[in-house]
């Protein structure tokens, strides 16, 4: 229950911040950490809340495939965090396609290591839609 408290909190304050810095902010629904919330700001920081976790992900690299089409890519660095206590960090690499006035999709596939309990490779993946404010 703390833990549920504490990402909306940091949510609700981070977007505050986003907004007031007039960033841009995208808040959508998808799949990542089971299914779930997304907030982005800027394009570049990546908050994702879920049913089976939360993650954060720093876009350090951005571009465009094609001048002509609406389709970027992504690559990142970040960590998440599981309900059940697992913890770890990633690097995801996705795309980005604004279909529409404001309206995106994105998906991503992420290669991460876990650390607790046993420390594993693992991959993960997530897909959604958001829309820019």
């Amino acid at each position: 229950m703390n833990n549920k408290f504490s990402l909306s909190l940091l949510t609700v304050l981070l977007s505050s911040v986003a907004v007031s810095a007039n960033a841009s902010v995208k808040l959508g629904m998808g799949v990542d950490q089971g299914l779930g919330m997304n907030l982005k700001l800027d394009d570049t920081f990546n908050i994702f809340a879920g049913n089976n976790g939360m993650a954060f992900d720093y876009h350090v690299l951005r571009g465009n495939l094609s001048a002509s089409t609406p389709l970027s890519y992504f690559v990142g660095v970040g960590g998440y965090y599981e309900w059940d206590d697992d913890f770890g960090m990633r690097v995801p690499v996705g795309l980005d396609w604004s279909f529409a006035s404001n309206w995106n999709l994105y998906g991503h596939v992420n290669p991460e290591v876990q650390f607790h309990r046993k420390a594993k490779f693992k991959v993960g993946a997530g897909f959604g839609v958001s829309y820019k404010f």
